[in-house]
């Protein structure tokens, strides 16, 4: 784990513009040395840590009715293991980076006292496959089917520019230790990286723009995104790692944000194969129609 994420852990409460001043200042100390935030912790590593203050947090309240409503027509589907959502975007799963609320806070409280938990994550701008769990066995059986190789996790991306590279698998490990401009960033690191596999299958051309098919092995954060830029070919109206100078071609033609989906995910569980889809929402429909079909 990185310094400062083990920081933030130990030090909850505690802002995070304070965190890395006392690291900067040299007051966290790893074996007795100076350390970075981005210094990773290995096991035995002794960590001097100076008294800091923290002040209790109130708790974040109840959530907007407009949000809960948001929230409940977002679920698609339930049982008694798991609840699935066709998560909008522009919900977090969870709060954080200053929202109060996210998707698993406002299920905590409009659910009181019921087992609510977050088998995976979507980024906030991803919209698609989003599932909890309501029950602690349900929890650890649903992660272990989510990272078992015969699960399939489906997404759609528009990707600028014509897809040049057919049916390919790209296998580009990637790193989180990154920063841009005060920014954390993901990058393709064949050093440092971890193992990051995503398969893009181009499904219909346009005109500066190609729909894929984006089949991943490996669930690392912004993995999708990254690869596309990698290849050249960035997720249309992201603005992390997209093309600036077409951000601006985007909202004309009505795309609010990034083109990128979670269609479809299936895996075996509980003795079934579970096979989970939600639609492309009409925000994204809208853009497909409008845009001119390619050659």
């Amino acid at each position: 784990m990185r310094l400062d994420n083990f920081l933030l852990r130990v030090f909850k409460n505690v802002p995070k513009s304070r965190i890395y001043k006392i690291i900067r200042s040299g007051e966290v100390r790893v074996n007795s040395g100076r350390a970075k935030p981005s210094t990773r912790l290995a096991e035995h590593d002794q960590v001097r840590l100076p008294p800091v203050r923290q002040k209790e947090r109130p708790g974040p309240g109840r959530p907007p009715d407009a949000l809960v409503q948001r929230v409940d027509r977002a679920l698609a589907a339930q049982t008694d293991d798991y609840l699935l959502f066709n998560k909008p975007a522009g919900l977090a799963v969870h709060a954080g980076s200053g929202l109060r609320f996210g998707l698993i806070e406002v299920l905590r409280v409009a659910r009181g006292g019921e087992y609510v938990e977050l088998v995976h994550r979507l980024d906030r701008q991803t919209s698609g496959c989003l599932l909890v769990a309501r029950s602690r066995r349900a929890l650890d059986g649903l992660r272990a089917a989510l990272n078992d190789v015969s699960t399939r996790k489906r997404y759609l991306a528009l990707v600028d520019g014509r897809w040049r590279h057919g049916h390919i698998e790209v296998d580009a490990p990637l790193s989180r230790d990154n920063e841009r401009s005060g920014e954390r960033m993901v990058e393709v690191d064949r050093v440092r990286g971890r193992a990051s596999i995503s398969v893009f299958s181009p499904m219909a051309y346009y005109r500066d723009a190609t729909l894929m098919a984006v089949e991943i092995r490996t669930g690392r954060t912004h993995q999708i995104r990254v690869h596309a830029a990698h290849m050249g070919h960035p997720v249309a109206a992201d603005e992390k790692y997209g093309i600036n100078e077409r951000l601006a071609d985007w909202r004309e033609q009505g795309l609010k944000r990034m083109f990128l989906h979670a269609e479809n995910l299936q895996m075996d569980y509980a003795g079934q194969r579970l096979d989970l889809n939600a639609p492309l929402p009409s925000d994204l429909a809208t853009v497909l129609e409008r845009l001119e079909p390619g050659e």
